[in-house]
């Protein structure tokens, strides 16, 4: 016998989609998530395609696959998708130490982040 299927966390109109150990601060990664927190699916792509931040690479996958996990998993409709949520976690700091002068030692981290993309189907607006 297999275990009861979890219920789901999120409203039938969501689908998400994490991104784990992205080898970049998550202060930096919080600049291109606010870029496309709030716009369409698609415009939100076009935004990081032209981005010229090196994270918005992962951050434009981690969306596409949001994206994929409405479509196929959840039926929902991608042409009215919608950045509902993108949020920034800590992940690991990899602690590494380099020589300094006069026989000293300096701290370098190395900060690792994860992103969680929430995209939400939203109704047509009557247009009047």
């Amino acid at each position: 016998m297999s275990k009861p299927k979890r219920e789901r966390a999120l409203p039938e109109n969501e689908a998400k989609a994490v991104a784990r150990m992205l080898r970049v601060s998550p202060q930096k990664l919080n600049l291109v998530a606010q870029l496309i927190r709030g716009k369409k699916a698609a415009s939100a792509l076009a935004d990081l395609q032209f981005s010229r931040k090196r994270i918005a690479v992962d951050v434009k996958k981690c969306l596409e696959s949001a994206i994929a996990n409405a479509e196929n998993n959840h039926d929902l409709d991608v042409d009215a998708l919608v950045v509902s949520e993108a949020h920034v976690g800590n992940g690991m700091v990899m602690k590494r130490f380099a020589p300094r002068g006069r026989g000293r030692s300096g701290r370098i981290y190395k900060p690792f982040s994860q992103l969680t993309i929430v995209v939400r189907q939203v109704e047509a607006e009557a247009s009047a």
